[in-house]
């Protein structure tokens, strides 16, 4: 889905992750008073995602702090700090404030991280690949499109 003004939410899977340099997902997870602040990654590159999209490198790049929500859906959950590109992916930190959201990411029950986005640049291939897309926003998922866009909970 791009252009028009829709919201494309995928950002690559695991079904082709072979040699993606292991999981993504988020690398710690602290308690905050009741929240939850984390560290991770919401995107992996050159990785296919279900709907037989992959993001490239350079893809998010400007992207700024966005809203953190829950599947894609109404209000900001938390807040990301930091939203960057790295040579893996796109690594976001930030805090779920939402107290019972912050419960089920503690306890693994929300593992998944994905993008929504709007793609400006692809190329269609056997894949289309996504090459620069419009961050719109990060969200908490149970079930993320790219199944390495995963919560690493450390005890």
């Amino acid at each position: 889905m791009e252009g028009g003004g829709r919201v494309d939410r995928s950002a690559g899977d695991g079904a082709d992750a072979g040699g993606a340099g292991g999981e993504a997902g988020v690398c710690c997870v602290v308690e905050v008073s009741g929240a939850v602040a984390f560290a991770g990654y919401a995107a992996v590159f050159d990785v296919v995602d279900r709907a037989g999209d992959v993001v490239r490198r350079g893809a998010f790049a400007g992207a700024g702090v966005v809203p953190l929500l829950w599947q894609h859906r109404g209000g900001a959950v938390g807040s990301l700090s930091v939203v960057a590109e790295d040579a893996r992916g796109l690594r976001v930190e930030g805090v779920v404030a939402d107290l019972e959201l912050a419960r089920l990411v503690r306890s693994g029950a929300v593992a998944g991280l994905s993008v929504g986005y709007r793609a400006t640049s692809v190329r269609q291939g056997v894949r289309r690949e996504l090459l620069s897309v419009e961050l719109v926003e990060v969200s908490l998922v149970a079930v993320p499109m790219q199944a390495l866009a995963r919560v690493e909970v450390v005890p």
